[in-house]
């Protein structure tokens, strides 16, 4: 169990510790190939595939979207926001700069009275007038609304739909597929937006390949995340998994390594030999760390150094230093 407030972060204590010695490591592998998605009976692909020969002698088969519910995309990827409404604002110059760049298809932006113009709000002008997007001045109260609790504005906010969330199979299918060594993170209780938006940013900045959060419980994407990940949140996407201990359990059927972060790991991260495989980190809560079905079902549980006068790294400082250590690895393995 972990320790509260103590996510991934360890002091260098000595003696015995628990963990699984590497039985789960070497339990998955010589699995040899995986199979195609839609032959595995726990993918998504193949309760797609069933559904589709299924409706293939129904009237209207054959049209776009036949047989496959809301046209095949995924129910946690429709587009709905976290709180059922069908408005979300983009705040902060770098985080609406990053969405037009992306071509987030927003409806509306909005600037302070007098905004002070800096080489950013010109190109976001140039942008919207491009795109023929409205552009309103308004006060900044206004703007504090769309914000929200303690967000920052920076005197500008773009309109747009609800954050379409990807769905966690796909995600790692859409990896595979690229050639490339899945790195995933996945969020166990991190419930501080910002905390959401600074592991995004940092995912973006070392090279990982997607943020996964559970659809309670959790952080969704809002104004404070984009602000938080200066627009990284335009480029890293975020899955919606429906229950986190059963995505993790299907990950490692399909030779994805579980890493959990804790102050209490039985691996040290400078020590992690893992670092060159399909890997999903997990990061818990700053209060309660990793739940413990989650920490059950973890391949390993590594820890970060720290000193110990520190008492503990809050959830996004722990996503950075795992992501650059996991990068500066896989580096590593690459140059040799």
């Amino acid at each position: 169990m972990a320790k509260p407030g103590r996510p991934g972060a360890s002091s260098g204590k000595k003696g015995p510790t628990k963990g699984s010695g590497g039985k789960h490591r070497r339990s998955l592998e010589g699995r040899g190939p995986t199979p195609k998605a839609e032959d595995r009976p726990y993918h998504v692909a193949h309760k797609r595939k069933q559904t589709a020969e299924r409706g293939a002698s129904k009237p209207g088969a054959g049209k776009p979207g036949a047989g496959k519910p809301n046209g095949g995309k995924p129910a946690s990827a429709r587009g709905r926001s976290r709180d059922g409404s069908d408005i979300e604002h983009v705040t902060g110059r770098n985080s609406v700069l990053e969405a037009l760049r992306a071509k987030i298809p927003a409806t509306a932006m909005y600037i302070a009275q007098r905004i002070e113009m800096d080489d950013r709000v010109k190109e976001m002008l140039a942008i919207a007038h491009k795109r023929e997007l409205s552009v309103l001045e308004v006060t900044r109260p206004e703007l504090d609304r769309m914000a929200g609790y303690d967000g920052v504005h920076q005197g500008v906010a773009l309109k747009v739909p609800p954050y379409e969330y990807a769905h966690p199979q796909e995600l790692l299918e859409e990896t595979f597929d690229q050639g490339e060594t899945p790195l995933l993170l996945a969020l166990d209780g991190v419930t501080d937006p910002r905390n959401l938006g600074a592991i995004i940013r940092s995912t973006a900045a070392f090279g990982g390949h997607g943020v996964i959060v559970p659809q309670r419980r959790s952080a969704g994407v809002n104004s404070a995340a984009w602000k938080t990940s200066a627009g990284a949140l335009a480029r890293v996407p975020v899955a919606l998994a429906g229950n986190l201990t059963s995505m993790l359990k299907d990950f490692k059927k399909q030779g994805v390594f579980v890493l959990g972060l804790d102050g209490d790991g039985d691996v040290s991260l400078p020590s992690l030999e893992l670092a060159d495989r399909p890997i999903v980190i997990v990061i818990g809560s700053e209060g309660k760390g990793l739940s413990r079905l989650v920490a059950e079902n973890c391949d390993q549980i590594v820890s970060i150094p720290i000193s110990a006068a520190t008492e503990s790294l809050n959830a996004g400082i722990a996503a950075s230093v795992a992501l650059y250590q996991v990068a500066t690895l896989r580096a590593a393995a690459e140059a040799e």
